[in-house]
């Protein structure tokens, strides 16, 4: 009895002590003033109205890159920032700073440590537009922090964003190499080998030059499923058996591209198949393109085909 007593106590303190600890610090809005200030800034922004987004701004307004690795940043201050107004309109078709679907600001009035009555305003958005120069997208999520003083002004901004965008915008500007170009290589010398064990109705031979677990995509079929190796030799089969190959004939010559980023190894190449439907014995000519991925053994890793289903209902 002693020991239950002593339990129901030991649970009664545990769940005090939890309760103890919940104390609020202010009260968060989901309309407020500032949020107000926050968009209206936002949208004059985007408009590339540099005097109307000045008008918001406290006169010591710093913002800050919240992913940034500076040490001791003294941020960008009012004038450099409404200037850079005009460069991101100037920069960009459709642009445009939107909220996330689903998300809203908020505006959170802390009680503790805040003798200025500041408000902090946080928001979820989307970025959007096309870069002009290079025709880089840009389409990222951009997180906010706004600091907005008591007399509603936009006194501190800390973004949050992707800026892998902003390196692949800047690497856009100068001709760049990525590795070679080969019109005759081993990897092309195996393509055509496959290409035409399968003429022969060789599917082993045409098989074995890809990699045990080898993934095939068809542009035919939903974007990003795959087949395996087992699956697709049932599906040629199926093909040989409902067409007869007459040839497959090369449209000018495979490429063999191997880049220097990601060292992938690609060979491009196209085909038209010459074929008679068995079931009626109609004369069908299909042009193909195969993009067949290697890895560094010589060996396919994962193939893409392109072609046109319809042509196989030709009447």
């Amino acid at each position: 009895m002693k020991t239950v007593k002593l339990l129901s106590l030991l649970t009664l303190m545990s769940t005090s002590i939890v309760f103890s600890q919940k104390k609020t610090n202010g009260t968060v809005y989901i309309e407020h003033p500032a949020i107000d200030v926050v968009e209206e800034m936002t949208q004059a922004f985007v408009n590339g109205d540099s005097a109307k987004v000045a008008s918001y701004l406290a006169d010591d307004f710093k913002s800050y890159n919240g992913v940034g690795t500076k040490t001791n940043d003294k941020g960008q201050d009012k004038a450099s920032f409404t200037s850079g107004v005009s460069r991101w309109n100037d920069a960009l078709d459709y642009f445009s700073i939107t909220r996330t679907k689903g998300a809203y600001p908020d505006a959170i009035h802390y009680k503790k440590d805040n003798k200025d009555d500041i408000v902090w305003v946080q928001t979820w958005e989307d970025l959007k537009g096309v870069h002009k120069k290079t025709g880089v997208k840009v389409n990222m999520p951009i997180h906010r922090l706004y600091v907005v003083n008591k007399d509603n002004k936009i006194q501190t901004v800390i973004s949050y964003t992707n800026e892998s965008v902003f390196d692949e915008i800047g690497k856009s500007f100068v001709n760049r190499t990525n590795g070679k170009i080969y019109n005759h290589h081993d990897n092309i010398n195996t393509v055509r080998k496959l290409t035409y064990a399968y003429e022969n109705g060789d599917l082993e031979k045409c098989l074995s030059y890809y990699a045990d677990d080898a993934k095939f995509y068809d542009i035919n079929t939903e974007f990003g499923k795959s087949y395996s190796k087992a699956e697709v030799k049932e599906s040629w089969k199926k093909f040989l058996d409902e067409y007869e190959i007459v040839s497959i004939d090369m449209i000018g010559y495979p490429d063999y591209l191997e880049y220097e980023m990601g060292e992938g190894r690609e060979v491009l190449s196209w085909w038209n198949f010459h074929l008679i439907r068995k079931s009626d014995k109609k004369k069908l000519s299909v042009p193909f393109h195969f993009s067949d991925s290697f890895d560094a053994d010589g060996k396919i890793t994962s193939e893409v085909a392109y072609y046109s289903q319809a042509l196989f209902q030709a009447k």
